[in-house]
């Protein structure tokens, strides 16, 4: 007696392929109660999922995990484009199932993946069927294009906009939060967060209903160019049909723009002038560059009030230099800790502004206060380094010997002339000896000149072993920062105050407590360090 199981899966979930999914369970049903030797397990059914990949297809997932418990012997499906239209998917699992002695019969295809043919005929309708999905992706994303440039709206409802019959209808509750964010951006020139605040106390409600209005919210409808009438479509891409992945698109693909589209809600004279201080207001890209690259500590800053993740933002001093100060994120957007309209708790007491370079200069104390055989960390990277360093060729190349051939090759082909001259010679065969000869001595020079460059590289490679184990010392001891050293061993930093924060290191089982000094300066840092006692350590007072 065999225990099977059935797979099936319809591609959409319009109303007639609903029809069709059942009928695929109830025919399976059928199918499997008429086999006497065979009982039926269970149907595992996916509806409305794509078959180019199996990340969301749980009935499928659980079907594969069932099987590795044991709990049939057999699958059947209908056919190999209903279990995946993916040729790595579709050889993967029956190769997987397989190892574990579970065969898959596909119905229609009349394929068996345990027979011996069974690989070779499923890898050829496999590979027909991912052709068959790589064909339709492609007819559609063709149709999809031909009706952006005929003005059809692909998307959602959006803030100020209904979207219907692929048409942006203006939707006046949402259009008065729209003109109100512009108003307060342009005319009275305040920030998205400032926006974002007034709009929350005026207990305004996003598209989705919340009173949570972030910056960025604020930002995206600044920039929505929806707003003055135009319409820009293809700014998100599907670059791969199996994965189905979507990334923004940055110029890999044409976009659609179509100017005076819709009815505009703001003048485009106001989105222009908006458009113009997101201009005046960004960063140069060194700015950019460096706040992409230079700042470690993204993500791993919390507020030990409320468990928030503190976020940064660059400021201008008078002098117009540029800094990144962290902030609680609870209390940078909600203000003091309190309940919302929804009953939500929202806010945050830490009100601390900490500057990056703060935090820099604290977990410099703690690298400092490190308790580590410094020495021998310092003697194995520079035997790593030597090894990764190290040019010397397997065989040593005698230069002597080098240069006793070129001055062979050399005088051989000064010789070819007088052959030549005395006819011993043709022209062609002077042209074609001189000609090798030349090429020869090119070899051997070339050979000489590595010889050479690998003598100044090893003494070159000892320098850098000096300077790179020197730099590190100085990281070790807490003489010099590095941020990409700090990025990789900082775990995480829990904030309570601007002099009061926790410093977890990796692999390390203990945090280190770090109290600043109240006027905590930058230039100018003093206060102690701190381990907690079931670390049984003695601190000493950092001066």
């Amino acid at each position: 007696m065999l225990n099977v199981a059935a797979y099936c899966r319809v591609s959409t979930d319009k109303s007639d392929q609903a029809n069709s999914f059942a009928s695929q369970k109830r025919y399976f049903e059928e199918y499997i109660n008429r086999n006497p030797d065979w009982e039926l397990t269970e149907i595992y059914a996916d509806e409305g999922l794509t078959g180019t990949n199996t990340k969301k297809r749980k009935a499928f997932n659980k079907m594969i995990a069932d099987a590795h418990l044991g709990r049939f012997d057999m699958i059947i499906t209908k056919e190999v484009s209903r279990f995946a239209r993916n040729t790595v998917d579709t050889l993967q699992y029956t190769r997987e199932l397989k190892a574990i002695n579970i065969g898959v019969l596909f119905m229609l295809d009349n394929i068996d993946t345990l027979a011996p043919d069974g690989e070779l005929r499923l890898t050829i309708m496999a590979s027909l069927a991912q052709e068959e999905s790589r064909k339709t992706s492609e007819r559609v994303k063709w149709g999809h294009k031909r009706q952006m440039e005929k003005g059809v709206v692909f998307g959602r409802d959006m803030l100020g906009y209904d979207v219907r019959g692929g048409k942006l209808y203006i939707n006046e509750d949402g259009a008065e939060i729209v003109r109100l964010i512009f108003h307060k951006f342009v005319n009275e020139r305040k920030g998205a967060c400032t926006i974002g605040k007034e709009l929350r106390e005026a207990g305004y409600k996003t598209i989705t209903g919340n009173a949570m209005w972030s910056n960025t919210v604020i930002m995206r409808a600044i920039r929505n160019e929806k707003y003055c009438g135009d319409l820009v479509q293809k700014k998100t891409y599907t670059p791969d049909y199996l994965t189905h992945s979507k990334k923004y698109n940055h110029g890999e693909e044409e976009f659609v723009v179509i100017r005076n589209h819709h009815e505009p809600i703001i003048s485009r004279e106001m989105w222009e002038a908006a458009q113009e201080i997101i201009k005046q207001n960004a960063p140069s890209e060194e700015i950019r560059y460096r706040s992409t690259n230079r700042y470690p500590l993204s993500g791993k800053i919390f507020c030990g009030c409320c468990g928030a993740k503190f976020v940064s933002r660059t400021k201008k001093r008078k002098d117009g230099s540029r800094y990144k100060a962290w902030h609680c994120y609870q209390a940078q957007h909600y203000g003091t800790a309190k309940i919302d309209q929804a009953g939500n708790h929202i806010g945050c007491d830490v009100k601390s502004q900490i500057r990056d370079e703060d935090f820099m200069i604290a977990i410099q104390k703690v690298v400092e206060c490190l308790e580590i055989n410094k020495a021998k960390i310092l003697n194995g990277l520079a035997n790593v380094i030597r090894m990764i360093l190290s040019n010397e060729a397997e065989e040593t190349v005698d230069e002597s010997e080098i240069q006793k051939k070129i001055e062979n090759m050399t005088s051989k082909s000064e010789r070819l002339l007088d052959l030549y001259l005395s006819e011993d010679l043709t022209k062609e065969e002077y042209r074609k000896k001189k000609e090798e000869y030349e090429n020869k001595i090119a070899e051997l020079h070339s050979l000489l000149t590595d010889a050479d460059k690998e003598r100044k590289d090893a003494y070159d490679s000892e320098a850098a072993i000096k300077d790179i184990t020197s730099y590190i010392n100085n990281i070790l001891s807490g003489n010099q920062r590095d941020e990409i050293f700090y990025q990789n061993i900082v775990e995480k930093i829990v904030v309570y105050d601007r002099r009061h924060m926790d410093i977890y290191l990796r692999l390390l089982p203990y945090k280190w407590k770090v109290v600043l000094n109240s006027a905590l300066e930058a230039d100018d840092l003093c206060g102690s360090i701190k381990e907690p006692m079931s670390a049984r350590r003695n601190w000493r007072t950092l001066k």
